[in-house]
């Protein structure tokens, strides 16, 4: 049965979620994570995208992304990367057959509060699960970029499409993003209240 083709909007960012078979780890070893991110380099010099946040979990991962060219399906992009991490990931480890779930989740992501709250929430995602109590201190999260302005970004990311939605300096707009972060993860590990 042929599946039925997604059509994404061109210019938009896009949540994208993608989990391993069975709920199964993607990532061992540090080592996997890094080969993630070196096939994610690959693609995007032959492909250019741009991501404004990104968090790979044990056994799952979440991208902000959207293509630079127009012509560009996330599709495309999507295919090539699982294809190649897959085909990584079995051959390391000696497996064969499927290593993700099913095709990727993809959200469009509204201007501005959109995606603000989206890139809250990838950021969070170790939090949240439980894995660390700042996300800062999650080191295969795009968040430690934002806290520190002296690190190296990688060629995919674009910072500036999310510091760009405050007002003032490169400072000032980190400081008011990494303001809200932290209200927000203070808001995600306050015990909830019962009446």
């Amino acid at each position: 049965m042929v599946r039925k083709r997604r059509a994404f909007l061109p210019g938009y960012f896009y949540h994208i979620v993608c989990r391993g078979n069975r709920k199964e780890p993607l990532f061992l070893q540090d080592s996997d994570f890094r080969v993630f991110f070196y096939i994610l380099n690959q693609i995007h010099e032959k492909y250019p995208f741009e991501i404004a946040s990104y968090c790979l979990m044990t056994n799952h991962y979440h991208l902000q992304l959207r293509p630079l060219d127009p012509q560009l399906s996330i599709s495309k992009i999507m295919s090539l990367l699982n294809k190649r991490y897959a085909s990584y990931y079995n051959n390391r480890y000696g497996l064969t057959g499927h290593v993700f779930e099913k095709r990727f989740f993809a959200q469009l992501i509204e201007p501005k509060i959109g995606m603000l709250e989206v890139s809250y929430y990838i950021h969070l995602n170790p939090v949240t699960a439980g894995i660390v109590k700042k996300c800062k201190s999650y080191p295969w999260s795009s968040s430690h970029l934002y806290y520190n302005p002296l690190k190296k970004i990688p060629p995919f990311m674009n910072l500036n499409s999310i510091l760009n939605l405050y007002q003032g300096s490169d400072p000032q707009k980190r400081a008011n993003y990494l303001q809200s972060l932290q209200t927000k993860m203070l808001e995600a590990t306050l015990p909830e209240i019962n009446d």
